[in-house]
């Protein structure tokens, strides 16, 4: 099974380009050798607000598997990616940053000073590491593999067989409206919009040939294979946002073997006026469900 990636490496003079970034290559191509797909990468300053965009964008817009961050996890002043982290996610994963300490502590005393930690927020997994190239590595190397069954059970629809090596069906578990919606009236767009609108896709027992081409007698669909590219998706979100009175867009898509009545996609866009909503979103649906998705009716 390969997993999306991203890199976020964290780092006020990084960002400024005063200092090379040396860990966020490091940690990509320890990922890829692992055989996860990073799909994005960045460089962000110490900022809480920056960080958890950089977050949540790759968990709820980018739909990526596995978050990597690195830097700003140690005792300085600036040092708030465990703060931000903590913002975002919905539940902790303290067994990682403790086995991550625990190697640390077999070649430092001062791995014990790592503030770093782990969660989940919707399907996506999300690690700190620290800044220097050679602590994130020694860290991500102590977990890598083990993580990789635990997002095994994340993506699932129920808990990962343990016993018998096989990999889960990917359905993911959709985010929280609610909570989008929180997120959205407090981006940083918030007061240019009039209006939200959400499109939720599910999966309709009547197939496509009768609903779309009036075609007699088609079968009647009791599930969907679901699967959608992560490239194309971002791709179609940055174009929403290019839209004439749209100012925010979030997508959410499902994968795997999908149940009549499961959820297929989720889409908020915000805007100025009903009219620029409007349009935008039947536009964004109309790219996801032609050109960044694949169904297959199951009968």
């Amino acid at each position: 099974m390969s997993y999306s990636c991203a890199v976020i490496t964290i780092s006020d003079k990084g960002y400024r380009g005063e200092r090379e970034d040396t860990s966020g290559p490091a940690i990509r191509a320890l990922a890829e050798e692992k055989g996860f797909e990073v799909v994005y990468t960045s460089i962000v300053p110490d900022e809480v607000e920056m960080i958890k965009g950089e977050l949540i964008k790759c968990a709820d817009e980018l739909n990526i598997s596995l978050v990597l961050t690195t830097g700003g996890t140690g005792f300085s002043p600036r040092d708030i990616t465990p703060e931000a982290t903590l913002a975002v996610i919905e539940r902790e994963t303290r067994g990682i940053p403790e086995a991550m300490r625990a190697e640390s502590l077999k070649i430092t005393p001062r791995g014990c000073l790592s503030r770093s930690v782990a969660g989940i927020r919707a399907s996506t997994l999300i690690i700190n590491l620290p800044g220097s190239k050679k602590a994130a590595l020694e860290n991500l190397n102590a977990v890598l593999d083990a993580v990789e069954h635990g997002m095994d059970m994340l993506a699932s629809s129920g808990s990962a067989d343990c016993a018998s090596g096989e990999k889960p069906v990917l359905k993911k578990t959709a985010p929280s409206m609610d909570a989008w919606l929180k997120d959205a009236k407090n981006s940083e767009n918030a007061d240019k919009c009039g209006m939200f609108l959400f499109h939720n896709g599910v999966v309709r027992a009547t197939a496509k040939a009768e609903v779309r081409n009036g075609e007699e007698n088609a079968p009647a669909v009791r599930g969907m294979v679901f699967d959608y590219d992560e490239k194309k998706v971002s791709a179609a979100v940055e174009k929403a946002l290019t839209m004439e009175g749209i100012y925010y867009a979030r997508v959410w898509l499902n994968k795997g073997e999908l149940s009549v009545g499961d959820n297929i996609m989720l889409v908020l866009l915000g805007g100025d006026t009903r009219p620029h909503t409007v349009d935008a979103l039947n536009a964004l649906v109309g790219e996801l469900k032609e050109n960044c998705v694949t169904e297959k009716e199951i009968y």
